[in-house]
């Protein structure tokens, strides 16, 4: 049950990272889009029959470009945190499972000593009597 606690762990760490790494060529996009608008409110600025709404226009695509790449790096920390959060989530996971094992490599080479102090007591046990049983016979 450890071992897919920590799989599962280990799949939903992956699952984040594949995220992050979605989310962040979601902001390079957005940075492309924030330069092209960057660009096109400066060329808009270099022509002279620019209209004063063109302007506007220019700086109101810049701002939306500026708040959509601001919400991708949100979305990039969010997910960095999601993905510590996972990663801390595999390490208790890993943690678990080898005490886990340690507990059970202790348990079966307890059983066995035991076994083998039993399995000692009954060849002692098999010799006396065949000792016995020699000095009877004598």
């Amino acid at each position: 049950m450890r071992e897919s606690a920590e799989e599962q762990a280990r799949e939903d760490l992956a699952a984040s990272l594949a995220l992050r790494l979605r989310g962040e060529g979601m902001l390079k996009a957005a940075e492309a889009e924030l330069e092209a608008a960057r660009e096109a409110r400066r060329s808009a600025g270099s022509d002279a029959a620019v209209s004063g709404l063109d302007l506007v226009a220019a700086q109101a695509y810049m701002e939306h470009a500026e708040r959509r790449r601001q919400a991708r790096m949100l979305d990039l920390d969010r997910c960095d945190a999601e993905v510590e959060t996972r990663r801390e989530a595999l390490v208790e996971a890993a943690r678990k499972r080898q005490a886990l094992d340690r507990l059970k490599d202790k348990q079966r080479a307890e059983h066995n000593l035991e076994a083998q102090r039993v399995a000692g007591i009954a060849l002692d046990e098999m010799s006396l009597n065949m000792h016995r049983r020699r000095v009877e016979a004598a």
